[in-house]
């Protein structure tokens, strides 16, 4: 009887590990499956968005993490790597799973002032766990 609950006990761990690595994997990019579950695409190219405030104001808003002193507020989500004079390489800190765990995402963000801001995907990285 004891051995039965052991391997009933042991065969419920062992779906609980696979079912918690195959959502690790998912969310860390180390398993690629497309399921289209959970988000949306949209068309390669550039996307525009139509904000009532004068230009010159929506690009220091958004360039101030990258080009200037980085607020306490965004040091959680944003840390400048490296820094040229109109392009930064910038690891974006996104938290998953009710915040125990961190998907990383290093981007250049170029600026053009008072025009435009590109950001291009260097890499995804691994999922990191927090534990404590």
């Amino acid at each position: 009887m004891r051995m039965a609950w052991l391997g009933r006990l042991a065969l419920v761990a062992a779906a609980g590990g696979g079912v918690a690595a195959g959502y690790l994997g998912l969310v860390s990019g180390a398993l690629p499956v497309d399921l289209g579950v959970g988000r949306r695409t949209r068309p390669l190219g550039p996307q525009t968005v139509d904000i009532e405030a004068p230009q010159d104001v929506v690009f220091e808003v958004i360039a101030q993490p990258y080009l200037g002193r980085t607020t306490r507020a965004m040091r959680e989500k944003v840390r400048v790597l490296e820094r040229g004079s109109d392009m930064v390489l910038a690891a974006h800190f996104t938290p998953l799973a009710g915040g125990r765990l961190t998907a990383t995402t290093v981007e250049t963000v170029r600026f053009t002032p008072h025009g435009r801001i590109d950001f291009r995907l260097g890499r995804v990285s691994e999922v990191d766990l927090e534990v404590g």
